[in-house]
């Protein structure tokens, strides 16, 4: 695998996962009370507990997707 295909690679993987971690932001701000009653059918869990939970969520999401997708693509594009 050469580094033009890498880069490819980590682009697509950027853009994909970068448009999961949006969605699922958009999607917590807009309508967190939805979520919570589709999530409390299978887990119970209090409301206060979701919030924390799913916050951390987002932020361990955030710091891996930086870490592993974005970070790499930007150190082969520059050395690309």
């Amino acid at each position: 695998m050469d580094i033009q295909a890498l880069t490819n690679f980590l682009m697509w993987c950027t853009i994909i996962n970068g448009a999961m971690f949006l969605y699922a932001a958009i999607i917590f701000m807009v309508a967190p009370d939805f979520i919570y009653r589709m999530q409390s059918k299978l887990y119970p869990i209090p409301r206060e507990k979701f919030d924390i939970v799913f916050y951390a969520f987002l932020g361990v999401y955030k710091i891996l997707f930086l870490t592993f997708n974005l970070v790499p693509y930007i150190a082969l594009c520059i050395i690309g």
